[in-house]
């Protein structure tokens, strides 16, 4: 089978604090991850080649230094990567993205499978994948926790959607495009032999010419919704009272608090 794997390099948010906004950290070379969410696609994508032979061909948009991301990847297991890097591509929202990695998708060739993550920590807008299911006319689903089945004689997956108080199985037909949520499998951790050959490898990088894109289709040109700033809540100030006796005397006082608080 071939297989698809999206991947996003990330600020890691597990860095913001009161010396550095999110705006900061998305911006000004701040430290960069693999998405969370992506891991997990990952691994599913490894799982289903494992199972059914094939490869993993990972696609990444971003700048240079998604290298990285990508090389992560294939230590994990993945087969072959490829970066959509260009200067032209700043500021494009989340449709004009998944138009450029439809392009890529089209150019990398025929696909039965299509993973992602359930979305990205950074725009947590979970609507590429959608977009690029809508863009080439494949099926989709997405909040996947289980694959259940895949068979390529009979060209359908069945799979184990996790909703909000219940899941449901359900069946289509390949090619497919999926997203992921944790649910999946733990993401293995990159062997040694994987990482040796992750650090050799040559990652091909594609412009928008490659992909047979203009300028005013991507990035701000090609964008309809615009980010114009990024940062933190406002911080909340909290008061932590101690009460002292018997559990019963402690529930006692601590519902005349409530009540006079008018929480209940």
């Amino acid at each position: 089978m071939n297989i698809i794997a999206l991947i996003k390099q990330v600020a890691d948010t597990a860095q913001l604090s009161g010396r550095m906004d999110g705006l900061q950290l998305m911006a000004d070379g701040g430290p960069r991850i693999v998405n969370p969410w992506d891991e997990y696609a990952l691994e599913m994508a490894i799982q289903v080649k494992e199972a059914h032979s094939g490869k993993v061909t990972l696609l990444c948009m971003g700048r240079a230094e998604a290298t990285e991301a990508l090389k992560t990847g294939l230590a994990m297991g993945a087969d072959e990567a490829v970066l959509i890097s260009d200067p032209a591509l700043e500021d494009s929202d989340c449709l004009t993205t998944a138009r450029v990695l439809t392009a890529a998708i089209r150019k990398v060739g025929d696909f039965d499978l299509l993973v992602a993550g359930r979305s990205a920590i950074d725009g947590n807008t979970a609507a590429t994948s959608i977009q690029i299911a809508a863009l080439m006319d494949r099926p989709q689903l997405s909040y996947v926790a289980e694959l259940k089945a895949v068979d390529p004689e009979a060209r359908s997956l069945t799979a184990v959607r996790l909703l909000e108080g219940s899941r449901e199985t359900v069946r289509c037909r390949l090619p497919a495009v999926i997203s992921v949520v944790k649910e999946i499998g733990e993401p293995r951790y990159p062997s040694f032999i994987g990482i040796r050959r992750a650090a050799g490898a040559t990652i091909p990088v594609w412009s928008i010419a490659d992909l047979g894109l203009e300028a005013d289709q991507v990035g701000r040109a090609g964008s309809q919704v615009m980010w114009p700033d990024v940062y933190l809540p406002p911080a909340r100030e909290a008061r932590v009272e101690w009460i002292e006796g018997s559990p019963a005397e402690a529930a006692e006082v601590l519902a005349d608090k409530l009540i006079s608080e008018q929480v209940i």
